[in-house]
């Protein structure tokens, strides 16, 4: 869509406060466009968008549209829809009816990214991380790029910051099969695992919508490390936490502490400098490898970044600090998937052990998850049940269903179950609200609190603080 045609344009959201949809709204603004749209639970998203201009409406209802389509009558229309709306949706259902223009969210997001040099950020585990260094450093590094992302990135206190760069960093999803609808100048590919189980059968299918991603990236950058993106994709760009030999970019960790990561960094097996990275975390340092091999691929000079990677932060819900409560500390993570929530309990264990020998031996890893999605707890019962429960104590919260229909009847209880199996510090209790009622008998001073989960667990502070204040 050109310019002109663009400032012609209106675009009704559907759902506009969730992460990925509200990036693309913000963005549209930036780009001179009108942006109107729904959403029942109000938030900063929807605050934000207010404040730059849209027309929110807090009800999902036909009068909505009427009332768009009578207010824009010299612009072209388009209601934008993602996979998470449901064809019984009031806005939705009437839009069909009517035979109105209705694009999907990736079809928004394929359309931008035409109009820039294109990083794109793919896989299964990462891609927010990946997307928030990368975007750091080529802020810092060029100051001629703009981001469209799943997650707050720090360094723009945004979700999308779009201006007239030439570079862009989008973060793409796989998640519905919407991710051969892009196209890119470089394609990452963090890593490759099974999820999504509402839409894909077996880990082929993943596989191939990847490949499809691929096909459509004039660059592909990969993860060696990964077992799978390394024998089912071919490429020249690599990167490696493990090995410098036969890859393009690797970062050997040397010392991995809760502050900073230092690791030697090489180009094609030559040794080129140390790096110190105010990230921990090994999974996090393959996302800053990515980040900088990617940042090279587009010729961004190495002294450069060695200077400005001392900013790099994490987005935010991973591994977010939150504050102290009467001595216990309390971390948000989006974590959600077992090897997910794997990698968020190993650097708790590290945080923890950080300490000195006496105090750590005081302080326990406690794990308060919020399952996501009916689909995904029947597929990996036995791994989330494995992964949880090498916390020293783990609280289960009720699904968080994302729409979906529970149509197995499954709970929460048999995660708990199969975690008392191995560790019989774990019970479910119903809510937050339960959690925080009972939040002095649940948890001790010293304690490390994660709370994982990729529903509306976050809100656990803000009901914490409030009970407390």
């Amino acid at each position: 869509m050109d310019k002109k045609l663009l400032l012609k344009s209106h675009f009704h959201f559907i759902g506009i406060g969730g992460i990925g949809m509200s990036a693309l709204a913000i963005g549209l603004l930036k780009k001179g466009c009108s942006v109107s749209g729904s959403d029942l639970v109000k938030n900063n998203e929807t605050k934000k968008l207010e404040k730059l201009g849209a027309v929110i409406f807090t009800s999902q209802i036909q009068q909505n549209i009427k009332f768009v389509i009578s207010k824009f009558t010299n612009k072209l229309i388009n209601f934008v829809v993602s996979s998470a709306i449901k064809p019984e949706n009031e806005e939705f259902l009437y839009c069909r009816e009517k035979n109105l223009s209705i694009k999907h969210r990736s079809d928004i997001l394929a359309m931008l990214m035409r109009t820039y040099t294109t990083l794109a950020v793919a896989g299964s585990h990462g891609k927010t991380s990946t997307s928030t260094f990368l975007s750091t450093i080529l802020e810092l590094c060029t100051g001629n790029s703009s981001s469209i992302t799943g997650g707050i990135i720090p360094i723009y206190n945004s979700n999308c910051h779009l201006e007239n760069t030439k570079f862009l960093v989008a973060e793409v999803d796989e998640s519905d099969g919407t991710i051969n609808k892009y196209k890119s100048d470089i394609g990452i590919i963090n890593n490759i695992d099974f999820d999504h189980c509402d839409h894909f059968s077996n880990l082929s299918e993943v596989i191939s919508s990847f490949k499809s991603f691929a096909t459509n990236s004039k660059k592909l950058l990969l993860n060696f490390d990964c077992e799978i993106s390394r024998n089912n994709f071919y490429s020249n760009y690599k990167w490696s936490n493990t090995t410098s030999e036969n890859v393009a970019y690797a970062i050997i960790p040397a010392e991995i502490n809760s502050k900073y990561t230092i690791g030697k960094y090489y180009e094609n097996g030559n040794f080129i400098s140390s790096l110190n990275i105010p990230i921990p975390g090994l999974h996090n340092l393959s996302n800053v490898t990515a980040a900088i091999a990617a940042s090279r691929m587009i010729g961004v000079d190495f002294l450069e970044i060695k200077k400005n990677i001392k900013y790099l932060k994490l987005p935010k819900k991973r591994f977010e600090f939150r504050g102290q409560i009467d001595q216990r500390s309390l971390y948000d993570d989006y974590a959600h998937h077992p090897n997910e929530i794997k990698e968020t309990i190993q650097l708790g264990r590290l945080f923890i052990q950080q300490k000195n020998n006496k105090e750590s031996q005081k302080r326990r890893l406690i794990a308060i998850f919020q399952p996501h999605r009916y689909s995904r707890v029947k597929k990996f019962i036995k791994e989330f049940a494995e992964e949880l429960s090498k916390a020293d104590v783990i609280y289960i919260t009720s699904i968080y269903g994302a729409g979906e229909v529970n149509e197995d009847k499954i709970t929460s209880k048999i995660i708990t179950d199969m975690i008392y199996k191995k560790n019989k510090n774990v019970c479910y209790i119903n809510n937050y609200h339960e959690v925080t009622k009972n939040f002095y008998q649940l948890t001790q001073k010293g304690d490390l609190i994660l709370n994982m989960g990729a529903g509306d667990c976050h809100n656990f502070w803000s009901i914490l603080n409030e009970k407390n204040n």
